[in-house]
């Protein structure tokens, strides 16, 4: 295993926690920022984790270059999130509890992990990612997610992550039964933009933002 297990907490401890977020960060990103995003997330009692990349970084080309480019290190990347779902799994929260997050190179990672081993996961938010490879290989991609929730959010153009491979993901995930939402907004920029925060909110973690209105 090239990566190695660097795993950053948060949040309510495992061993108390019903829930789970893995958040996974970008090229050139630190665990430490990403678990920053989740104090915008309305959460509450999840426990938190982000691995840490080699080098601050998940594999070495786009992830659009031929598969085989990025290897070992893209095979040692999610090794690296199956080693994580175990441990969360061991420590008694199932996997319909643990939620993903990834953005950019994170997202990219978060997407083609959960893909390959779909199952009824609590939800997964991809803010500017796409499934790897130069084409995509469905024959990675054997089970279902049996209606876990997925939200993409994208800008269009983006300067790594073409709009089309993020539409090309969200119907290879319908088809294998992911209840999508996919938002693409216009020139937005290569960032994690509040309007996606709120959206995701409300999609994934079921918050309507009415609680502190009055009646």
């Amino acid at each position: 295993m090239l990566h190695k297990k660097d795993f950053k907490y948060n949040g309510t401890p495992i061993e108390q926690a019903k829930k789970a977020l893995i958040m996974v960060h970008g090229r050139g990103g630190f665990a430490e920022d990403i678990l920053a995003v989740a104090d915008h997330l309305k959460i509450e009692d999840f426990a938190l984790v982000a691995p840490q990349a080699y080098n601050n970084s998940w594999y070495p080309l786009s992830f659009m270059a031929p598969e085989q480019q990025n290897q070992p290190w893209l095979d040692s990347a999610i090794e690296m999130l199956q080693l994580l779902e175990a441990e969360l799994n061991e420590k008694g929260i199932a996997s319909k509890d643990i939620y993903f997050f990834g953005f950019s190179q994170g997202a990219c990672l978060t997407l083609e992990y959960v893909t390959r081993n779909a199952k009824r996961y609590g939800g997964v938010i991809a803010i500017i990612g796409g499934l790897i490879g130069k084409n995509i290989n469905t024959g990675n991609y054997l089970t279902d997610f049996e209606g876990t929730p997925v939200y993409l959010g994208t800008s269009d153009p983006d300067a790594h992550v073409p709009a089309d491979r993020v539409k090309q993901t969200a119907e290879i995930l319908e088809n294998k039964n992911a209840r999508v939402e996919l938002q693409i907004h216009k020139d937005a920029g290569h960032a994690i933009i509040p309007e996606e925060l709120g959206r995701a909110n409300n999609f994934i973690f079921g918050y309507s933002g009415m609680e502190n209105e009055k009646p």
